[in-house]
């Protein structure tokens, strides 16, 4: 089934505002994370797990050298010849200016990238990189900030060890949207103690703040977390496939139609995914979807 019939995609965003099909092209710069190298905590988020975001390692090829790899396999498989430079791996405004804005502008150097979209933490995006963001969509580059905030409880945001809460996020999103900058808010479903509830509550009060684009994810269990371990001692249970598709219809059906929907599941690869064994199925997860949406 065509997801895009019953609700409005990032994809499809992109292309009635572009005129045609743009593709995000992920990109991992090397950047680290407060939670992880003791400036908050050590050890990151009790569900991450290096390689689940940065396969490469340490030192992944040249920001060049990734889009070109990127590019060729998008646009053999989708036609694309327009991209979004994604910056993924890690916390990517962890850094200082002079840092940042080389390899920002690396990514729009090349011709076919037509803006960013700068995956980060709500406590790591201070004014000046707002600012410098700003600048970019003023020169008309197509710029997303994506804020990981996962849960607005900051009971759960403690337990998973996120270093941060909510009012990061909600004093972040004003900020940024000060400066007339979208943003993407990321949230997890399934989180430890959690149930559907605490997602919807977790829902309004972003839409409250005021979103741009939402990605839901359902949590799953990979290798070397400490949530693996937990999942090991029988303390956690993720969500069945009936129970996420369930949550996600009504968390999408709740949200109004001008909210972008930049992703509505998450995957692992297979060799690092110990639990729910669905979340290595996408296209079942989306067709699912599609399916009790359009019912």
């Amino acid at each position: 089934m065509n997801l895009a019939k019953h609700l409005n995609t990032f994809g499809q965003y992109l292309l009635h505002r572009h005129g045609e099909r743009v593709h995000k092209l992920a990109l991992n710069a090397s950047f680290t994370c407060p939670n992880r190298d003791g400036s908050i905590g050590r050890g990151g988020c009790t569900f991450c797990n290096n390689a689940s975001f940065n396969p490469q390692g340490r030192h992944p090829p040249t920001i060049a050298e990734q889009i070109a790899a990127g590019r060729a396999v998008l646009a053999k498989r989708t036609g694309a010849k327009k991209f979004l430079a994604y910056f993924q791996a890690y916390t990517n405004t962890y850094a200082t200016l002079e840092v940042l804005k080389p390899l920002y502008d690396q990514a729009l150097a090349e011709p076919d990238v037509i803006g960013l979209s700068i995956g980060t933490r709500p406590d790591c995006v201070p004014n000046a990189v707002l600012d410098l963001l700003a600048s970019y969509r003023d020169q008309g580059y197509e710029v997303w900030l994506e804020l990981g905030l996962q849960s607005s409880f900051d009971r759960t945001l403690r337990r998973v060890n996120r270093g941060h809460g909510f009012a990061a996020y909600a004093d972040a999103v004003q900020r940024a949207h000060a400066r007339q900058l979208p943003v993407c808010t990321h949230l997890i479903a399934g989180l430890p103690g959690e149930g559907a509830s605490h997602s919807r509550v977790t829902l309004q009060r972003v839409l409250d703040l005021g979103v741009e684009g939402l990605k839901l994810h359902p949590l799953h269990v990979v290798k070397g977390t400490q949530l693996a371990n937990e999942w090991r001692r029988n303390e956690y249970q993720p969500l069945t496939l009936d129970e996420y598709v369930e949550l996600a219809v009504t968390l999408i059906r709740k949200t109004p139609p001008d909210v972008t929907f930049h992703r509505v599941t998450a995957t692992a690869s297979p060799d690092i995914l110990l639990a729910p064994q669905w979340c290595g199925k996408k296209w079942l997860v989306l067709n699912k979807i599609a399916e009790q949406l359009g019912a």
